[in-house]
């Protein structure tokens, strides 16, 4: 990325776009995805700059919505800090809710909020970054998809921490050892849950 567009990025036109993000969200309250927030922000000409990209051009296809996801995070920091609304945000669907006090909207670690609010995870990102952040996208995506079949595999179910699968995971890989008399199908069976779970 180079150093020109960070600078188009002024901060100027950075409130411009939380203005904008602002004004599309207090309307209705049933959420919209991040396709349909894009589509309605391009009625701002001023924010065209932000927005402008070619068809199936990834590096800038990933800045708007970097872009984007980090107004929206500063948006959620400041809403929740100031007592005016809590932000859902999710990867199908950005809500506003009101305010309830209490709410634990930010949690002491979040690192999904911490990447998109450091602009310089924007300014070192490159086409190849790009592509690789692409292929742990859909990585995540087919742990997440079977998470529940490699759960049921350990006989855990969700919630359940990392600790928590590990430990069953040691229990049930000593049990079923060949070396102990055990299972060479279940072994595999067990590996392969461990696997996808805990990144093994």
């Amino acid at each position: 990325m180079t150093e020109n567009y960070l600078n188009s990025c002024s901060m100027a036109l950075m409130e411009t776009l939380k203005q904008a993000v602002t004004e599309i969200l207090q309307v209705g309250d049933e959420g919209i995805s991040e396709y349909e927030l894009i589509t309605r922000l391009e009625i701002y000409p001023e924010l065209a700059i932000l927005l402008e990209r070619k068809n199936g051009e990834r590096l800038a296809l990933f800045r708007i919505h970097f872009l984007i996801c980090h107004a929206l995070y500063t948006l959620k920091d400041e809403w929740y800090q100031s007592g005016t609304a809590r932000l859902e945000i999710t990867p199908l669907l950005i809500r506003r809710h009101p305010y309830i006090a209490g709410d634990d909207a930010i949690t002491l670690v979040d690192k999904v909020r911490d990447y998109y609010l450091d602009l310089q995870n924007l300014i070192e990102t490159d086409e190849q970054g790009v592509d690789e952040l692409l292929s742990s996208f859909w990585i995540g995506m087919n742990r997440y998809e079977h998470r529940d079949e490699a759960l049921a595999v350990l006989g855990l179910t969700d919630p359940v921490e990392d600790k928590e699968i590990r430990k069953t995971y040691r229990s049930l890989a000593m049990q079923h050892h060949p070396d102990r008399g055990g299972d060479k199908e279940i072994i595999q069976k067990l590996n392969d849950a461990a696997h996808l779970l805990l990144k093994i």
